[in-house]
Formats: C-alpha cells, sequence, structure tokens
C-alpha cells in the first residue's frame, strides 16, 4: 500500500510538472513571460521537489524505525549483535 503512495505521488508531481510547462509555455508564446524566467521557477519547482523528497524520506525512515521498534521486531543490527554475542 505504501508502494501505491509513493507511486502515486510521484505520478502526479510529474503530471503536475508538465502542466506547469505547458502553461508557461503558452505564456511564453504570448509574450507575458520571459524564457529566463520561466527557466529560474522550474529550477526553484524542482528544488523544492527534492528537497520535499529528502523531508518525505527522513519522516517515512523515522515512522518505520518507530514501528519496528512499537513491534518488538528484530533488526539487522539485533542479528548481528546476537551472532557475535554467542561467538
Amino acid at each position: 500500500m505504501l508502494k501505491e503512495l509513493i507511486f502515486t505521488g510521484l505520478g502526479a508531481g510529474v503530471l503536475l510538472k508538465e502542466k506547469v510547462e505547458d502553461e508557461l509555455n503558452k505564456l511564453e508564446e504570448k509574450g507575458k513571460i520571459d524564457s529566463s524566467d520561466i527557466k529560474s521557477f522550474i529550477e526553484s519547482l524542482e528544488k523544492k521537489g527534492k528537497d520535499e523528497e529528502i523531508n518525505i524520506k527522513k519522516h517515512i525512515k523515522e515512522s518505520l524505525k518507530e514501528a519496528i521498534d512499537e513491534l518488538g521486531l528484530v533488526t539487522k543490527d539485533d542479528l548481528e549483535k546476537f551472532k557475535n554475542d554467542i561467538k
């Protein structure tokens, strides 16, 4: 379910980017906006998107770690420690 949610979000982001680029190109054709403004605006959107992606990944990792702790699941680190302890 989480995978589908992530893919849906990514798809929506790509679709939105395409729509924004189309609208900006229409404005450029009408002479209402300069191509350099379009480029800087798109770069700004991409930077914000990348920053948000990092933020979302951080929150997902934190949430998963909390869930693992609450459920008492064994992690790779726990297994390695156990292997070293029984040697």
